[in-house]
Formats: C-alpha cells, sequence, structure tokens
C-alpha cells in the first residue's frame, strides 16, 4: 500500500511506523491537491500535525482512507491550539485518531485515549510532548486495523468545543513563559 503522511514534521514518527508495517510512505507538508493523490496511486492518507484542510475531492477519492492523529479527546477542542484550549477551558485531555470528513475534526472516532495531567511541574509544553508521544504509542498500536479497515468506528458525541487560532489572542498576556508557562496559571481561565 502508499500512504501519504501528511505532516508539519520534517521527520514523523508516523512515517516511521507506516514503514515497518511494510508500507510505502511519501511524505508532504504543503497544502496538495486531488491530483497528487492521482499522480502518486496514493492508497490512504494519515494526517499529523498537518496545517492544511483536506479538500472534499480528496476524501472523494480515497473514502474512509483519510485519517487524522489529534492532540485532544474529541470532541473537545476541535480546530487549533487544543492543548491551551484543554486547559484554558479545563476540558477533558487526551488524544484521538478519527476518520477525516468535510468538517474540522468531526469525522468517526477510531481510537482515543483520555490523559490526566497534574498541575504541579506541568507546562504547555511538558503536556504538548507526553500527548504527542501517547498519540503516536496509539497509533503504532492500531495502525494495522485502521488500514486494514477494521478498526471499529462510532460517530462522535455531540457537543464539544472548536477553536481557531485568532480565539487565543485575549489570553495571550497568560501566556507569561509562552510555551513554559504552568498550566496551573491556566486552568479554567475561559470557561464559559
Amino acid at each position: 500500500m502508499k500512504v501519504l503522511v501528511l505532516s508539519g514534521d520534517e521527520s514523523s514518527p508516523v512515517s516511521r511506523i507506516v514503514q515497518e508495517g511494510g508500507d510505502e510512505v511519501l511524505e508532504a507538508k504543503d497544502s496538495i491537491a486531488v491530483d497528487f493523490i492521482m499522480t502518486n496511486n496514493i492508497d490512504f492518507v494519515v494526517s499529523h500535525g498537518y496545517r492544511h484542510i483536506i479538500r472534499p475531492p480528496i476524501l472523494a477519492a480515497l473514502p474512509d482512507r483519510v485519517v487524522n492523529l489529534h492532540i485532544s479527546l474529541l470532541p473537545w477542542n476541535k480546530g487549533a491550539d487544543q492543548n491551551l484550549w484543554s486547559f484554558l477551558e479545563d476540558t477533558p485531555k487526551g488524544v484521538t485518531i478519527h476518520a477525516v470528513d468535510a468538517g474540522i475534526d468531526t469525522g468517526d472516532i477510531l481510537a482515543q485515549k483520555e490523559i490526566q495531567f497534574r498541575d504541579e511541574g506541568s507546562t504547555l509544553a511538558t503536556t504538548y510532548q507526553a500527548l504527542r508521544e501517547e498519540m503516536i504509542t496509539l497509533f503504532e498500536e492500531t495502525w494495522p486495523a485502521i488500514k486494514a479497515g477494521t478498526c471499529p468506528r462510532r460517530p462522535q458525541a455531540s457537543g464539544g468545543s472548536v477553536h481557531r487560532s485568532k480565539d487565543k489572542e485575549p489570553y495571550a498576556p497568560l501566556l507569561v513563559h509562552q510555551w513554559a508557562t504552568p498550566v496551573s496559571l491556566l486552568r479554567g481561565k475561559a470557561k464559559r
């Protein structure tokens, strides 16, 4: 199988996992079009930290074969800055692998893991790194079933939250040490 790994990272560990499973990997970090999928005979797409929207023509060309690795416990914190919002709104934290549909982080859930963090000693950077490591572990455990199409799917629960990058602007003064900011300074500051 030929798998396209869409990532913001130069060396995504997702590519290594896919290759170790015996599949061929292509990588991209820039926006792609359906022509790229067709020209390169792509069979499956895995998105991990990708900063572009995967458009409907790609989804139509690869039905049920586009997944996203998302650093939040969906349906909470769809969109941008998931880890930050999980503390600002004090919502559940975790990682989710979901099917990609036409919405933003709204597709069926394939795998999920909730994660608890203590405030003491935790920063946005350390919690992000912990979530990232849990995400890679979850992907490694579930990739064989996902690519085989045998991984159970379930619709997301209703509710949750969604954020855009600009939504964090009013809370910028709380980020006193940028990503080294202790999560204890953020917890619940944006509760609705």
